[in-house]
């Protein structure tokens, strides 16, 4: 079954980071991506670029920016492949990432 494991924070959380907390974040995340792969989990990942950058389409209007109800902001995300939603949190639980940001675990719709 897949899930979507999307990481929320607040604008500029990884800019509190020293440059030695986020050097080691960077390399434990790739290290935990390589593992999911080995252990037949990791879909695709990805970091996303900040929210300036965002335009949200709406009942077909473009509008600028994100407009979620929420202070923090979608910053990337980890699909992975689980037996069911306590793996995959147990899969999220272990994201680099869920130090510093929320891990929303969401499993796919199935057609």
């Amino acid at each position: 079954m897949k899930h979507l494991c999307l990481v929320y924070m607040e604008p500029g959380g990884l800019d509190r980071l020293t440059a030695e907390e986020r050097e080691r974040l960077d390399r434990d995340s790739l290290a935990y991506d390589r593992e999911l792969a080995r252990r037949g989990h990791f879909i695709a990942a990805s970091a996303l670029q900040p929210t300036r950058t965002a335009r949200t389409v709406r009942r077909g209007t473009l509008l600028d920016g994100p407009f979620a109800e929420t202070k923090e902001v979608l910053v990337g995300f980890i699909f992975l492949d689980a037996a069911d939603m306590e793996e995959a949190i147990r899969l999220a639980a272990d994201i680099p990432m869920a130090k510093y940001a929320a891990i929303e675990v969401r499993p796919e719709f199935d057609f």
